[in-house]
């Protein structure tokens, strides 16, 4: 059930070791905050909430090995190649099947990149928290894993252009307020330049977003489609080793 008083929220840290960036919105989709900061301050800002719903863009867990299991991968579509994507987990093998590419978790904690391992301290302090894993009819606060370049691409029906270009921002920021998220029309920005502006370098670039706050922000619009329309949304993986919320409910067989 939603809440008015609900919030839901997103944390980034693939944007780098140093910030992390995480947003906000509320349940009209209003963005409430849009902040970089240490993983203190994530961590302060979700443990201040009574009822939140996150998505964090980072798996749960290390990866279980279970696509080395023969019984499962027969229980797979496409049934995987012999030999093939056993360093995968099973939906980071779904999503490579649909042309979106993740990044690839280890077995070992070690082995896995510094972004990842704070995901998982992330996961386990919401725990601590009185956080739950989503679908939880019964917990107030609840978290769930989402991969923005899998939202994004969903929400588009196409792969999105490169986020770290001026083409991929106002792209993602675009889809965004297509889907009424409350955030600034970035298109607004090619009335607002000149020649004089351009001979100068002078873009008008402070209504756009960057890159990781944009990650952040389709990571809180996928935690309140899920909450607010769960029948429009998708979760795909094993449950035991790890499920990634989509914020459609049918996919396309490959994004180009």
């Amino acid at each position: 059930m939603l809440f008015n008083d609900t919030i839901f929220f997103g944390i980034d840290p693939t944007a780098g070791r140093r910030p992390f960036v995480y947003a906000a919105i509320n349940h009209e989709l209003s963005p409430i905050i849009n902040n970089q900061g240490t993983i203190d301050d994530v961590l302060a800002f979700a443990a201040g909430q009574n009822k939140a719903f996150v998505g964090i863009c980072a798996p749960r867990r290390p990866n279980l090995g279970l696509m080395s299991d023969s019984a499962r991968r027969q229980n797979l579509s496409p049934v995987p190649n012999p030999g093939r994507w056993e360093d995968f987990r099973v939906v980071e093998y779904l999503l490579w099947q649909r042309n979106i590419r993740i990044p690839r978790t280890p077995r070992k904690m070690e082995d896995c990149p510094n972004w990842m391992q704070m995901g998982f301290y992330i996961y386990e302090r919401l725990e601590d928290f009185g956080y739950r894993a989503y679908p939880d009819d019964e917990a107030g606060c609840q978290y769930m894993e989402v991969y923005p370049h899998a939202s994004f691409s969903v929400l588009l029906g196409i792969l999105p252009f490169n986020k770290k270009t001026l083409e991929g921002r106002l792209q993602r920021q675009l889809v965004l307020y297509d889907h009424d998220l409350k955030v600034a029309d970035p298109m607004r920005l090619f009335e607002e330049i000149t020649r004089f502006r351009l001979l100068n370098g002078m873009l008008p670039l402070d209504t756009l977003y960057e890159p990781g706050e944009l990650d952040a922000l389709v990571a809180a619009y996928t935690a309140w489609i899920a909450a607010s329309k769960p029948e429009t949304t998708i979760m795909i993986g094993d449950l035991d080793e790890g499920q990634i919320i989509l914020p459609k409910h049918e996919l396309k067989e490959r994004y180009f």
